[in-house]
Formats: C-alpha cells, structure tokens, sequence
C-alpha cells in the first residue's frame, strides 16, 4: 500500500524525537552562581564538615546560599549562591574560613535535575561570547626565573671545570652573579678563558678575597631579558597545554605585558581544580641513593612523602628532572596500585642508561619537588603612611615519592610507584605531560566574567533565529498550506535534535554557531520545498494523489543527498582549517544538515503518511 510505513519505523522516528527532546531539556535550565573548594594538593579531602564550616561563616557575613554538595570524588565541594554579585566576596569569606590549606575559586554551577544528570543529559558548552565563564590573571615570578637559571649555570661550569682539571671552590651566588675562587691568578686565567670560549652569556670580573683570586660570571643584560621572555613563554605554553589537558573547551590563554598569563575558561565545572593545576609548579628529580659511607656533604637528606617520620639520603648530583619527560600516563601495576609510565626524549633516556648500567644494585630516589605559594607579610609605604600588607612568594618543598633498587639499566621508559592514590598519579602524569613551569606563578585577579559580546548582541542573535524560524513557516503554510504545517512541525523537531545532538557531544556554542543554526533553519526545508514542489509536478502531469505522494518523496531523495553532502564537505572543510569562530559555524552547520535530513525526510513523510497514507484522496491540500 502507498505512503504507510511499517510499526517499527514509526517507533523509531518517536524514540529519536523523545531522545532528542530530553537531551535538549538541560538547556531550559540557568546556571547558579557558585565557590568551588577543593585541597591544595590532589589527596586532600572535602567532608561534610568543611562545607558546615563555610555555611557559618557565609551566613555571618549576610550572603544567601541556595546548599552546599560534595564533589563525587571527595576532593571538592560546592556552594551555590543566590547573587552573582556576592561572588567575589563569599570567595573572600571562604578562603578566611578555610585558610591556605584549600583552593577557593568562583564557578557558574548547573542546575540540570538530577533525574537528566542520571542519564547523561546536560546542557551544551557555551563559548565566553554567549555564557563568561572565569578569569585568571598569573604573574610569573622572573626572580625565580632568572635564580633556576643562574642555577643551571653554575652546574654547567663545575662540570666543564672538574672535566678539565681546574680545581676551584663554589662561592655564594650574589643575584645574578656566579663566583668562583681559585688558589692563584694562573689558575683563575685558564678558568676565564674556557668559560669565556663556551658561554657568551657572562660579563667576566676578577676580584680578591682573602687568599682566593675569585672570578665573577654576571649575568648580560640580553641574557637576562631572553631568560625573563623565556620564562613568560615557557609558562604560556605550559598554561595551554594543561588547560588542553583539562578539556575545556574554546579557552583565552595569552600574554598581558612583560610576566603576565591571561586565562579565561568558559563552561568550567570545577574552577577550584582548574585553579589548582593551572598555578602549580611540579618537577621531578631523578637521584642515586647515597652510599653508606658517602661523605655529607655530597649527599641530602629528604623525607618521604607518604611515610610521616622516614626519611632517606641521596646524592647531590642529578640524573635527569622531569624537563626529559616527553610523555606521562597513569595507570596501575601488577598489584593494582597506581604508578606514572614515564617516556623520556633521546637525551635523558641517554643519561638515565648511563645512571642506571653502572649502578645495578643501588638505589634510585624520585623526588618530587613543589613550589607552594604563601603569603608573607611585609611592611611597605601605602599613600604615604607604612602598612603592613601581604604579597606572595614561594616555598619550595622536596619530598621522595619512590626509592627502588635498580634490577637493570634503563632508557627510555620506564615506570614511578610508591604515589599515594591514583589522584595523585593523574595529576602528576598531567603536569609531567604539559610540561614543566619555567618559574613559578601567582593569581593576582580572578574573576567571573559576563558574556564578551554583551548581552544585547546575544540577545540580537537569538532574536535572528526565532524571526528565521518564523518567517520559514510563514512561508511554508502560505506555499504549501497543510503540507508546510507538516514541514513546520519537522523544522520544530530539527531544532530540538540539533540542540540534543550538541549537548550530548559537547560541542562549544558560540555567537557565530548561532550563525549557523540561523543558516540551517534556512537550508533545512529546501528538502521539503524540493518534495513539495515534485508533489505538485506529478499531479498537473495527472498522476493521482497517493502515487504523486509517492513519487514526489521517491524522486526528490537524490536530489536532496546530492545538496545536503556537498554542503557538508564544505561544513567539514571549515572545521578542518578553521578556528576558533570558524569551527563554531562549521559544527553548527554541519550537524544541523546531519538533524535536517532526518527530520525533512522522514519526519514530514511520517506526518504526511499518517494523514494521506492510504486514504481515498481526490485532491491534496497542497
């Protein structure tokens, strides 16, 4: 029989239609202004009580809270507002209440219901034009920068030194200047003129102290600008790589003058660990175990950081650091217990083989060094009068994560055990992946951020989309009368797919996406027009209703694929080579042609089955 689809088909456009609509629901609902607390460190734990904690200390200083949820990992809490204008002071409130232990961070938390959650469904991502989302500004630390250098340097040259017999003895670093003292000038000669043949970087100066002819390495003034540039780039690049490694999608990440990182991350549902991994200053050292009878002062001595009270001692010398590391993954041994595989570029995993082949049998410590930022107070000139006022600096902290024997010599992988949780093994695979800070860095802003464009270009856009929808239909019912209400139906149910289809994949909503779905409300009844109009053909040909119905739907079909996939090669093609806006309009258009087809062909057929399907009709309303 003619135009009558089987049951299962029926079913099948119902159940895609019902999907589409429960997974475009979770955009119906606001986001809530929110604080996001999470531990300093990845294996600190949010209870119950910490968030009571902040719920008192909120509800004395007057600002409303919607509740308070636990994280489902435990390593975080929630606190929902009832202003957004209250962020940034309830941000204050809870840092004072929880203290330097805890990351505070503003967030914009969803209020999907629970029931949608369950599912899966949420609400698409939206771009910083359409949503915000929130602000960082660091602060690279260029003292730090220049003393990690100044640092490297000056193992560089004990080597180059021992290596060519020249002995001398370490003086103390003065800011930007190596010293080096010798038993006589013959000797502080030669040292000058080798340093002088490999590095260009120093501006040379002899001195005198005591019986020592010392030789003074300084710093050049370009040398110190590259390191300082350097630095800023190293950070950005770093920056980026682990906001990529976070997922957020459509982020800002880029420089602000001479030390400053500008990050702003739409649509980030735990600010508190963006905040957190963002900022943190993570290394690792590779070191031998110290022998029994090594004399002190070649060796150190550090604690482990997951045995309260043990400690070990290693050698001073430094195999590799976690700047050789060229890819980290965690993951569990044989004993399921978590642990870091470690990939190392051609170079460490020369000098970890050249470490490890001479040495089986020995210890091998992994430090894991931080940089932990604390306020120190200071007493500095305010509008003429002498306050005390906080900035930030640095501690660095060194603790061993592992010391294993070495049962054979290695290369360029290999694996780091002993971590305390697999938190822990995540996030140092993370950092180790991104890539080392070059100097620490400080937030000195953090905000919320409204949307770039303005609300009323926002509001101009989706303007543009209902007066596009409405015109469509307009002019389909006045065309095609009963059949352009089928097809209007069927652009209805386009939209809600397309909507349903971008949460679910995540794909970023921006100004020019609307753009796109503008573009495809238009482009989606050119399926409907072409079948329409072939309707129409056949009947002034005298073809009956229902086989003109048939044919019209049946002979257009090539016709539409044809259309449909080369504007999705384009919509491809976009996505390909574009960015940024581009991408955003590409995806759009591109999944809108994907929905279209569906709901202009099989959904308008569906309606029109149900209503023609097999019914005597001497004339078609059309």
């Amino acid at each position: 029989m003619l135009n009558r689809y089987p049951l299962w088909k029926y079913l099948l456009i119902v159940t895609v239609l019902a999907l589409g609509v429960i997974y475009a629901l979770p955009n119906l609902y606001p986001d809530d202004p929110a604080i996001q607390i999470s531990g300093a460190s990845s294996t600190q734990v949010i209870d119950q009580a910490d968030l009571d904690r902040i719920e008192q200390a909120l509800a004395a200083a007057n600002l409303p809270t919607k509740g308070t949820e636990l994280g489902t990992n435990g390593r975080s809490g929630l606190v929902r507002l009832v202003n957004r204008s209250d962020q940034l002071k309830a941000q204050d409130v809870v840092r004072d209440a929880l203290g330097a232990r805890y990351v505070v961070a503003q967030n914009l938390a969803q209020t999907t219901p629970d029931w949608l959650s369950a599912i899966g469904a949420g609400p698409m991502t939206l771009g910083l034009d359409l949503s915000g989302g929130v602000h960082f500004l660091l602060q690279v630390d260029m003292d730090k920068a220049i003393e990690s250098r100044v640092n490297v340097y000056q193992s560089e040259l004990r080597g180059l030194m021992r290596t060519e017999g020249i002995r001398y003895r370490s003086l103390p670093t003065q800011g930007n200047t190596l010293q080096f003292g010798f038993a006589d000038e013959d000797q502080r000669s030669e040292a000058r003129r080798l340093i002088a043949g490999k590095y260009n970087q120093f501006v040379t100066a002899n001195a005198e102290l005591k019986d020592q002819a010392v030789l003074q390495l300084t710093l050049s003034e370009a040398e110190v600008a590259a390191i300082r540039d350097y630095a800023v780039q190293q950070n950005l690049t770093t920056v980026r790589n682990r906001v990529n490694e976070l997922g957020v999608a459509e982020p800002l990440v880029q420089r602000q003058g001479a030390n400053r990182i500008v990050v702003e991350l739409p649509g980030v549902q735990d600010t508190a660990e963006a905040k957190r991994v963002l900022g943190k200053t993570a290394n690792l050292e590779f070191r031998l175990a110290a022998e029994p009878d090594a004399p002190r002062a070649t060796t150190e001595s550090f604690a482990f950081r997951s045995a309260e009270g043990r400690t070990a001692d290693v050698e001073r010398s430094i195999i590799i650091t976690g700047d050789q590391v060229t890819d980290a993954r965690s993951n569990y041994d044989e004993n399921g217990r978590p642990q870091v595989n470690i990939n190392l570029d051609s170079h460490g995993g020369e000098l970890m083989n050249r470490a490890t082949r001479s040495n089986i049998g020995r210890g091998m410590a992994v430090l894991f060094i931080e940089q932990r930022q604390v306020n120190r107070k200071v007493m500095q000139e305010v509008d003429g009068v002498m306050q005390e006022v906080e900035i930030p600096a640095f501690v660095e902290e060194k603790s061993i994560i592992s010391l294993a024997t070495i049962q054979s010599a290695l290369g360029n992988q290999f694996r780091i055990t002993g971590l305390d949780s697999p938190a822990e093994a995540s996030e140092l695979a993370l950092l180790l992946r991104a890539g080392g800070l070059a100097a620490p860095m400080h937030f000195v802003e953090e905000r919320t951020i409204g949307p770039s464009l303005g609300a009323e270009n926002i509001a101009k856009g989706v303007t543009a989309t209902q007066v596009g929808f409405a015109l469509v239909l307009v002019f389909m019912v006045l065309v095609y009368r009963a059949f352009g209400v089928f097809a209007g139906i069927a652009l209805s149910f386009n939209l809600v797919l397309l909507l349903a289809l971008m949460s679910m994949l995540g794909a970023t909503l921006t100004l020019p996406g609307i753009a796109g779905i503008v573009l495809t409300l238009g482009m989606a009844v050119d399926a409907n027009v072409l079948i329409f109009s072939r309707i129409k053909e056949e009947i002034a040909n005298g073809m009956s209703p229902q086989r003109a119905v048939h044919e019209g739907f049946d002979k257009a079909f090539s016709a539409i694929v044809d259309g449909n996939l080369t504007t999705l090669l384009v919509g491809v093609i976009l996505f390909a080579m574009g960015s940024g806006p581009i991408k955003g309009f590409a995806v759009t258009l591109s999944l809108g042609i994907v929905t279209s087809m569906f709901s202009a062909i099989l959904v308008t057929r569906a309606l029109v089955n149900l209503t023609v399907g097999g019914r005597d009709i001497k004339k078609l309303w059309l």
